[in-house]
């Protein structure tokens, strides 16, 4: 191996995460998920960038008004914009150490993922050889390099998901027209892994809506998607209206996103959320 499990992990400095703190040589917790995690490291890559685009705009800005600020002399307004300035420069110095830190980590991800595959075809190659001591020996070794490499994924992986910044959802109520009547009650849980949301709310006399909590943090999460469970609260009584799954990738950039989801089959009730990373 060209890139050892020591050396990936002293590198990037990595400090596992509780989910693999029991994670041993030899004992793996998952089996790593490239394609996702390449979807996921593009998504968040491109929503970076978006940041650091509007805030080097925002610097564009500010800095032609320090000029002509400069020129007529206001001193308290110039100073006021050189604080501005300073902020907006050290905030993209953080983006841009966030984004080379990013492609850091998927770099190495790449590397052990092309190290893994290589190791299995060869494992197979040597299985489907006559069996002798040298390849009885090749074949243990290899199966090493395999667990190692999928090792270091997995840890890599618990490393990029501290890099992926925070979704702060936000319930804008239910859309139901002739299903949703005054006095109805519903109850709507929001799971993203072991992060979970339970919330209630009533449909008021004007139609309106009232909600017991109205918006909540969710740290993302590389495997895992949202799952959303709408039921009815009938006394004592619950009537499951629907369950539906929702994925975190669209919702990496800068502007708040909009969700509308059909929590039943046809769509006569359907909840709107809106998240904002």
């Amino acid at each position: 191996k060209s890139l050892s499990r020591s050396s990936v992990r002293s590198r990037m400095s990595l400090k596992p995460p509780k989910a693999y703190n029991s994670l041993q040589k030899g004992a793996l917790i998952w089996d790593p998920k490239p394609l996702q995690v390449k979807k996921i490291f593009e998504a968040l890559k491109k929503g970076l960038n978006e940041y650091l685009e509007a805030h080097q705009a925002e610097l564009d800005y500010l800095s032609g008004r320090h000029k002509d600020t400069k020129r007529n002399s206001r001193l308290a307004f110039y100073y006021d914009l050189d604080k501005q300035i300073r902020s907006v420069e050290r905030y993209i110095r953080k983006l841009e150490f966030h984004i080379s830190k990013v492609e850091e980590l998927y770099e190495a991800y790449c590397i052990q993922c092309r190290l893994r595959d290589g190791a299995t075809n060869m494992k197979q190659a040597f299985s489907l050889s006559p069996s002798t001591k040298a390849s009885r020996e090749s074949l243990v070794e290899l199966y090493k390099n395999v667990q190692e490499c999928t090792e270091d994924m997995c840890f890599i992986e618990g490393a990029l998901e501290v890099h992926l910044g925070e979704f702060h959802v936000k319930m804008k109520g239910l859309v139901g027209f002739a299903r949703l009547c005054p006095g109805d009650q519903y109850e709507v849980f929001v799971r993203l892994g072991r992060q979970k949301w339970r919330l209630k709310g009533k449909i008021e006399t004007d139609d309106s809506q009232t909600w017991d909590e109205e918006e909540k943090i969710f740290i993302p999460n590389l495997h895992e998607k949202f799952e959303i469970k709408v039921t009815e609260l009938r006394g004592l009584a619950t009537i499951l209206v629907g369950v539906v799954t929702c994925d975190s990738v669209d919702f990496f950039t800068t502007k708040p996103q909009a969700i509308i989801v059909d929590i039943t089959e046809l769509g006569t009730i359907k909840l709107r959320l809106e998240v904002l990373w």
